[in-house]
C-alpha cells in the first residue's frame, strides 16, 4: 500500500466526462433553471476533497476535461456558449481540454411509448394500425416480431457523442503510468470506464464523483480496500452544483444569458 509523508503533497489528477457530468447536472437542476451551468468543477472536487482524513494534503495538480463541441444545424447558440464556458475554465492552467466527436446519426428502430419518468417501465411498443392508417408524415414501415405482433419501424435523427470516455481512461492511465499523480478523482458515472478504474485503483487511491441522480454504476463500483486501498465515492446533489459557480466574468469571458 501507498504510504505518504505527512509534509509532502499528494498530487491529485481530476479526470472528468463533461457530456456525463452535463446531463446528470441537467436532470438533478432542471434544464429550464438557471444557475448550475457555469460550473466551477475544480473548486467543487478541492472542496470534497478537504473532507478526506485519509488523502493527507491532497492537491489538484492536473484535471482532464473530456468533451466534444456540441455543433448543430440551427443551434449555434449551444457551441459559441460551450465555448465560452470551455474557455473560462480552462483559464485555471492545471486543465486541459480533450475533445472528442458529436456527430449527426440515424438511428432505427420500433416506435414505443414513453415509460414513467423515475421507473423501470417495460417497453411498450406501439403496435401497427395498419400501413393504410399511418399518416402520410410518419414515414414508417410494419416489422413483425418473431411472437407474431406487428410494430412500426422509424428512422430518427440524432447526435451521438464520441471518444469523452476513451479520453479520460487515456489521460487517467497515462498520467499514472508516468507517475505524475498519487491520486485519482473519476466524475463520470459511465460503466465503459470500468477497466481503467481497476487498473488504477491497483496502483493509486481512486475517488468516484457520480454526477447523476442514478445509483453508482455496478460495473464501476469497488471495495474500498482493492489494490493499494483508500478509495471511496459518492454521488453528486444539486446543491454541489449550485453552490460551486464561477463568477460572472473570468477575464474577458461573461456568463451566458440563463446560465
Amino acid at each position: 500500500m501507498l504510504t505518504f509523508h505527512r509534509r509532502r503533497k499528494m498530487r491529485v489528477g481530476v479526470y472528468i466526462d463533461a457530456f456525463n457530468l452535463y446531463y446528470g447536472a441537467r436532470d438533478l437542476c432542471g434544464r429550464a433553471n438557471p444557475g448550475w451551468r457555469w460550473l466551477n468543477i475544480v473548486e467543487l472536487v478541492e472542496q470534497k476533497l478537504t473532507a478526506r482524513t485519509d488523502w493527507p494534503r491532497a492537491t489538484v495538480t492536473t484535471v482532464a476535461y473530456c468533451t466534444a463541441l456540441r455543433e448543430k444545424d440551427g443551434d449555434a447558440s449551444s457551441a459559441r456558449d460551450q465555448r465560452i464556458y470551455i474557455g473560462a475554465i480552462a483559464s485555471d492552467p492545471r486543465l486541459k481540454v480533450e475533445y472528442g466527436q458529436y456527430n449527426p446519426k440515424l438511428a432505427k428502430g420500433l416506435l414505443s411509448r414513453p415509460g414513467r419518468r423515475g421507473k423501470k417501465a417495460r417497453i411498450d411498443r406501439v403496435v401497427s394500425p395498419g400501413l393504410g392508417n399511418i399518416p402520410d408524415w410518419l414515414p414508417a414501415l410494419e416489422f413483425r416480431r418473431p411472437e407474431g405482433e406487428v410494430n412500426l419501424l422509424v428512422n430518427v435523427s440524432t447526435y451521438e457523442e464520441k471518444g469523452s470516455d476513451v479520453n479520460v481512461a487515456a489521460r487517467l492511465l497515462e498520467d499514472l503510468f508516468l507517475h505524475r499523480i498519487d491520486a485519482a478523482v473519476v466524475v463520470s458515472n459511465d460503466g465503459d470506464l470500468r477497466l481503467p478504474l481497476q487498473i488504477a485503483r491497483a496502483r493509486v487511491p481512486v475517488a468516484l464523483f457520480n454526477p447523476s441522480r442514478r445509483p453508482t454504476s455496478a460495473m464501476l463500483q469497488g471495495e474500498r480496500s482493492d489494490g493499494v486501498g483508500r478509495h471511496w465515492w459518492l454521488r453528486l446533489a444539486k446543491e454541489d452544483f449550485l453552490g460551486h459557480q464561477l463568477p460572472d466574468q473570468v477575464g474577458e469571458l461573461r456568463k451566458p444569458q440563463g446560465w
